[in-house]
């Protein structure tokens, strides 16, 4: 275990922080949007900067305080108004329709109940209207998909909550969205950790 919190852990840490491998994506996603936008997860704000001009407004929900903090200080600096919610993205307080597009890029491995929360952001646009994701999930080789499930009772500890194996689009399907466009490849890293889920479905 010494070896494994010191050596392993770490490295497994950093490189789930990487984010200058998700900035091709966080760019796509930005260009994307259209709007009157709520993006699940905002975090730090790192997605702020990438949203175009056919973004009318971004509307940033997050439940923590402290990443909220820092949001606010991307917000500052991002090229479209943006309004910070601290909230639950399984309660959306915000008026059923009222969105264009929502955005969530790796979030839904977090959110304790994420049918729910599914559900709220399909509530919440507009009918025709999109969402966008990047999010990590279960892969589809089954000796892949074994570690993911070993690791992620260990890993949803240590990572807040993050689960390796679940099926985004298994997920998204079911709370009544229709995909439209769909990419799936592996990043450069851990195989349980980097196969991802790059695309959009309509409401």
């Amino acid at each position: 275990m010494g070896f494994y919190n010191t050596v392993i852990l770490p490295r497994l840490l950093q490189f789930s922080m990487r984010s200058e491998m998700l900035a091709p994506y966080r760019r796509h996603v930005g260009a994307e949007a259209r709007g009157r936008v709520l993006e699940i997860g905002v975090g730090s704000g790192a997605n702020l900067a990438y949203y175009g001009p056919e973004t009318i407004e971004v509307i940033g929900l997050e439940p923590s305080r402290p990443l909220l903090a820092m949001a606010r200080r991307a917000a500052a600096k991002a090229p479209r108004p943006v309004s910070l919610l601290e909230a639950s993205a399984e309660s959306i307080p915000l008026d059923a329709a009222s969105i264009d597009t929502v955005v969530v890029t790796m979030t839904l491995c977090s959110i304790p109940d994420v049918a729910r929360a599914l559900s709220e952001m399909r509530r919440v646009l507009k009918p025709g209207g999109r969402l966008l994701f990047v999010e990590h999930g279960r892969a589809p080789d089954a000796r892949v998909r074994a570690w993911q499930d070993r690791l992620t009772p260990f890993w949803r500890a240590v990572a807040g909550g993050c689960h390796l194996n679940r099926p985004m689009c298994v997920l998204i399907e079911e709370a009544g969205f229709r995909v439209e466009a769909l990419q799936e490849s592996y990043l450069p890293g851990p195989r349980p950790l980097t196969y991802f889920y790059d695309g959009s479905a309509s409401r």
